[in-house]
């Protein structure tokens, strides 16, 4: 490393998501351009708490933007939800000579982010995380790869649900907000999409209209359901027994969490990223960087945990409009 450089650092925190390391390699290579040394943390937050701290350069993050995961690794740490654990983070930050750090993760890492920023070290969150559910931004890094898996992962389960005659209840990751279910629901044709914003628990409902459909002659039946809901298992279980009709749960997991990116995700991370080292370039902290109304923007910290996000009306009326939501 250079001497007499400004020195930044970047970590990734909580859930992997997809594209991630899009923005690694643009925050990496945008702090070269500038003329900043660039440290990346392993492990997220507790990573840095062991000091796992290395040098980048441009070769160390060449021929990543096309892979899943993050090449940083991540982890939880519960030490750094601690006062101590987040002066521990900074004084080790201050140790390394890190002026300002990148965060990228969901909102649980940006708490952490804003509470280093208290503590003296210029922060940024970019967010990553497949949920969607950062209430300042309408994009967030791994979102549109999951749901595009998602959706291919239900095409396949269609064609067999529909050879055998089932019903299939198909359970899509979100934690606890119902995006990927309510996107894939949409483009996979669904016949009932359950989001932890709308559903009313009526599984009575939803058996009658099985019945029906099937009265009519439709010989098959998606539910795309919200892990936010979960308990699909017993849910299949329940509308076997009332309806006598073949019932299978498949719960997509961890799959919507890997892969290649698609184009948007690699580009929108890295501009994200681009745009998190210009924010320190310019003396920002404990802001976080989001995208809304096709424009990349960036908020308070404080501020963006502060919002509340609600599925757009849009969203929910074309659900309603053509499935049940």
């Amino acid at each position: 490393m250079e001497e007499g450089k400004k020195t930044i650092g970047l970590l990734t925190s909580g859930g992997d998501a997809t594209g991630m390391n899009a923005a690694i390699r643009a925050v990496v290579r945008a702090g070269i351009a500038a003329g900043m040394n660039v440290k990346g943390i392993m492990r997220g937050y507790a990573g840095l708490l062991e000091e796992e701290i290395v040098d980048m350069s441009s070769r160390s993050v060449a021929d990543i933007i096309h892979r899943g995961g993050t090449i940083l690794y991540t982890a939880r740490c519960k030490e750094f939800m601690t006062e101590e654990g987040q002066r521990k983070g900074a004084e080790i930050c201050r140790k390394h000579g890190i002026e300002g750090l990148v965060v990228i993760g969901g909102d649980g890492s940006f708490r952490g982010a804003g509470k280093l920023a208290e503590l003296g070290i210029n922060t940024i969150g970019i967010p990553g995380t497949i949920d969607l559910d950062i209430a300042c931004t309408d994009y967030t890094i791994g979102f549109d790869t999951a749901i595009n898996t998602a959706m291919e992962a239900i095409d396949k389960i269609r064609d067999t649900s529909t050879s055998h005659e089932r019903v299939s209840i198909i359970e899509v990751m979100g934690r606890h907000a119902g995006y990927i279910a309510l996107w894939c629901g949409i483009a996979n044709g669904a016949e009932d999409i359950l989001i932890p914003e709308t559903y009313d628990h009526d599984e009575q409902r939803i058996i009658d209209q099985i019945i029906r459909q099937r009265q009519s002659g439709k010989k098959h039946h998606i539910i795309i359901n919200a892990e936010g809901i979960g308990h699909s298992v017993g849910m299949a279980a329940r509308i076997e027994a009332a309806t006598g009709i073949e019932t299978r749960a498949t719960i997509l997991g961890h799959m919507q969490r890997g892969g290649a990116p698609t184009c948007k995700d690699r580009v929108y991370a890295s501009i994200m990223g681009a745009k998190a080292v210009h924010l320190l370039l310019e003396g920002k902290t404990r802001r976080v960087v989001a995208h809304q109304a096709g424009e990349f923007v960036d908020y308070d910290i404080l501020e963006a945990l502060a919002m509340k996000k609600e599925i757009h009306s849009d969203f929910l009326g074309v659900g309603r409009e053509l499935i049940r939501v």
